[in-house]
């Protein structure tokens, strides 16, 4: 009963932060919270390095819970034996505009306004004798108007007293969300404030289809996530992290739009996607007791032919229950 609360509790979050491709990754060893149950919120924009265009907000609020393995979608979800299993729920919500949101034509050669919205079941299997995590996750969810992205925008706009965008008349249109990951991390190296691992992962279906591969440098006062023993456990935290990443990139709906309405009035075609791209993740984390806090920041390349480089910034706030 108490965990229900808490998903009520997680929706009706999601609704008062949209009153005031790039999917926000909450299972990566560096975000690792020593608990298997706890509850999350994390924010992401580009306002953090100064600027207001492409990937310009994200907004993610997710529960982890031992009572989500009984969701029926939890047997979908990759979890190989003899590893200790997280489980959990999350809502996301990610926003795009072109370099002008003002301008009420269709800018082309720029990125297409666009918005997400999904729910996102996923697990964490951890086996300590491999040194080796496991992610997977499933999520569902809408593309376009449906998602909410010109009234959060709007409102937020309205908010601060700031320039109203107009051009979101020319977003890409509705379609459905269906994906499904899988992420692989090991443990390289290790030694006390130091570790290095590797970082694989692949995501197919409707809204991004894609592969990345890069190491994770984790430095400072940390458990290893790599290890499920209470005696890993520090009540303390405080370390850097570093994450390189090249993907191979096949589909992105927030660029090229869904793959089932072809009635957008604008999209990047397929000749003109970056199949390459170098993105990378740095940050701070900090844990004290129950409360895991963080900011980061992210750099990525070109994603289609006429676009620059970007860059953003984040934070998030994590409790364990």
């Amino acid at each position: 009963m108490h965990s229900l609360k808490l998903i009520s509790f997680l929706f009706f979050l999601l609704i008062v932060s949209f009153v005031s491709g790039q999917a926000i990754d909450n299972t990566s060893a560096y975000k690792n919270i020593d608990s298997d149950h706890y509850f999350r919120f994390s924010y992401e924009n580009d306002f953090f390095v100064a600027t207001d265009y492409y990937y310009t907000q994200g907004i993610n609020l997710e529960l982890v819970s031992p009572s989500l393995s009984k969701f029926p979608v939890a047997k979908i979800l990759f979890k190989p034996v003899s590893s200790d299993v997280k489980y959990g729920l999350a809502i996301e919500q990610n926003g795009y505009t072109p370099t002008d949101f003002t301008a009420h034509q269709i800018l082309y050669g720029d990125r297409p306004f666009c918005a997400s919205l999904f729910l996102k079941f996923f697990s964490t299997a951890v086996d300590s004798a491999k040194q080796r995590r496991l992610s997977s996750s499933f999520s569902v969810g809408v593309l376009g108007t449906a998602a909410g992205g010109e009234w959060m925008q709007v409102n937020i706009h309205k908010a601060l007293h700031n320039i109203q965008p107009y051009g979101w008349d020319n977003q890409i249109h509705d379609d459905v969300i269906l994906n499904y990951e899988v992420e692989d991390e090991c443990q390289l190296f290790a030694r006390k404030g130091l570790l290095l691992s590797s970082y694989a992962t692949i995501r197919a279906g409707t809204l991004s289809d894609k592969a990345s591969a890069g190491v994770t440098l984790m430095l400072g006062r940390f458990s290893s996530p790599f290890q499920t023993s209470e005696l890993m456990k520090k009540k303390f935290r405080l370390y850097s992290y570093d994450q390189p990443l090249i993907s191979a990139v096949g589909y992105d709906a927030t660029l090229q739009g869904g793959v089932f309405n072809h009635t957008s009035p604008y999209t990047i075609s397929a000749s003109d996607i970056t199949r390459i791209t170098f993105q990378n993740n740095f940050g701070f984390v900090a844990t004290i007791g129950k409360l895991n806090l963080s900011y980061y920041q992210s750099y990525l390349t070109k994603e289609f032919r006429t676009e620059m480089f970007h860059r953003w910034g984040g934070v998030s706030i994590g409790v364990e229950l």
